[in-house]
């Protein structure tokens, strides 16, 4: 099993925080995001750890970790990097982490343990965190529905309600070759321009709901964060 972290793009709404630096390299609690991702991976005997780069990648010392490097990152989002990493993602369980998050290492043990082909943590408790990050949580919280298996049904819509969030996905996602050969499909069947937009949400959406693959949701009750504006340093502070 190997572990991924998504780490090209700038994090523009960080400021003046990431002019010269990518987002996963701010820290919390004294620690930077992504020595907190390697951290929970190697806790979990995951060694071999690949990092996807685009922005500011020379700022990055990776060492005894695989680059892969996105050419495209101003111009594409997340999916596109990820696909930078196909070369493991076809041939070897991969559980891939967004790079402007933390998490406990119990998350990525939840993760490398499931008995899926595809998988995601979630925080049924998101209220919580969600009401010190937002005046109003439903200006940012997504969609999440999932049915008495715990599979997904919708991810990543614009919720009207409360009742229609049931959790908050956190940006963790187990990939096996089977799932990733489903995703490449998903992928394959839409323009450039098309998976340049794509958010990963409406990827897993697809998954969810147009394969014959079921998305397992797996609660997590631990610490974490994202990072996703300056004021959230001062949350996780």
């Amino acid at each position: 099993m190997k572990g991924i972290v998504l780490a090209a793009g700038r994090g523009s709404r960080m400021g003046h925080l990431t002019m010269d630096k990518p987002k996963c390299l701010l820290k919390i609690r004294g620690n930077s995001l992504l020595s907190m991702q390697l951290k929970a991976f190697s806790e979990n005997g995951i060694t071999e750890i690949g990092v996807v780069t685009g922005y500011s990648r020379e700022k990055l010392a990776l060492e005894d970790i695989k680059e892969f490097y996105n050419p495209d990152w101003e111009n594409s989002n997340m999916v596109v990097s990820l696909t930078c990493a196909e070369e493991w993602l076809k041939n070897d369980t991969c559980i891939v982490s967004y790079s402007d998050i933390f998490y406990e290492s119990t998350a990525v043990g939840l993760l490398k343990n499931a008995d899926a082909s595809i998988a995601i943590t979630y925080d049924p408790n998101w209220r919580v965190l969600w009401e010190k990050r937002f005046f109003n949580p439903l200006t940012d919280a997504e969609t999440f529905k999932i049915n008495n298996e715990s599979h997904v049904l919708e991810i990543g819509g614009i919720p009207e309600s409360m009742d229609e969030i049931e959790g908050q996905y956190m940006g963790l996602i187990r990939f096996t070759p089977d799932s990733w050969k489903t995703a490449k499909i998903i992928l394959n069947s839409l323009s450039s321009q098309d998976r340049n937009r794509l958010y990963m949400t409406e990827l897993l959406n697809t998954i969810a709901t147009d394969s014959v693959l079921q998305l397992l949701a797996i609660a997590y009750n631990g610490d974490w964060g994202e990072v996703d504006s300056p004021a959230d340093l001062n949350v996780y502070a």
